[in-house]
């Protein structure tokens, strides 16, 4: 199977329909599949449901999604560096589902894992716990979680081999390998396709079974809030 693809139209080419379930990595502008995400706001694709652990920022990553009103509702744990996700959800115009980062962490892994749901005391007491399954374990109170199970995963890794074993770099590895997993396809986009065998094994972060097709090219990586100091 040939997972490598020539630039991210391509690798995006008969997965996109309207309506659909995407589950993408990063955290703020770290790790973001900035590449793929690009495709998706070229190719149009709109009533998007996103899981995500935030919304990029008002011009770049999922946020051009946002500004280009092509998603229609954020599984999301934190908004608060884009202007327009907070305009449109006062507003009515984007729905937006709250989970605790570690809880949407875990609905990810839970998914690509095959299990459908988890109990947890995150949340419980608050608005988060509303509607949900509540059940006692040794004498304390657990909410149930439904695993996530996206259409799609896009992620963005450090290094791949053409099978799609995949390395992450620090701290980009954050939201992407439980979102990788938790999706029916997989697509990566990568800084560095190498050889089968050319990967430590110790060194593999996600194996290439969950990784479908894969993509490299040049990234913006932008900083997220740059904070400098006088010399």
């Amino acid at each position: 199977m040939n997972k490598v693809y020539p630039d991210a139209a391509a690798a995006l080419d008969g997965l996109l329909h309207d309506g659909m379930f995407i589950a993408a990595g990063g955290f703020g502008l770290c790790g973001i599949p900035e590449l793929l995400i690009a495709a998706i706001h070229d190719a149009g694709t709109k009533d998007i449901t996103i899981a995500s652990n935030n919304c990029g920022v008002d011009d770049f990553g999922l946020g051009i999604l946002l500004q280009s009103k092509q998603i229609k509702k954020m599984i999301s744990s934190y908004v608060g560096e884009n202007a327009e996700f907070m305009r449109q959800y006062l507003s009515g115009e984007l729905e937006l589902e709250f989970n605790p980062q570690g809880t949407l962490a875990e609905r990810m892994r839970a998914g690509g894992a095959g299990i459908p749901g988890f109990y947890t005391r995150t949340g419980v007491g608050t608005v988060i716990a509303e509607g949900k399954d509540h059940k006692d374990f040794d004498g304390q109170t657990y909410i149930l979680e439904r695993g996530i199970v996206a259409d799609l995963s896009i992620v963005k890794a450090w290094k791949a081999d053409t099978t799609g074993n995949l390395i992450f770099r620090k701290t980009a590895r954050n939201f992407n390998v439980p979102a990788a997993t938790c999706g029916k396809v997989c697509v990566a986009e990568v800084e560095e396709i190498v050889e089968p065998g050319s990967l430590d094994p110790d060194h593999i972060h996600l194996p290439g079974i969950y990784v479908h097709r894969i993509i490299t090219g040049t990234h913006e990586k932008r900083i997220e809030q740059r904070t400098v100091r006088s010399a």
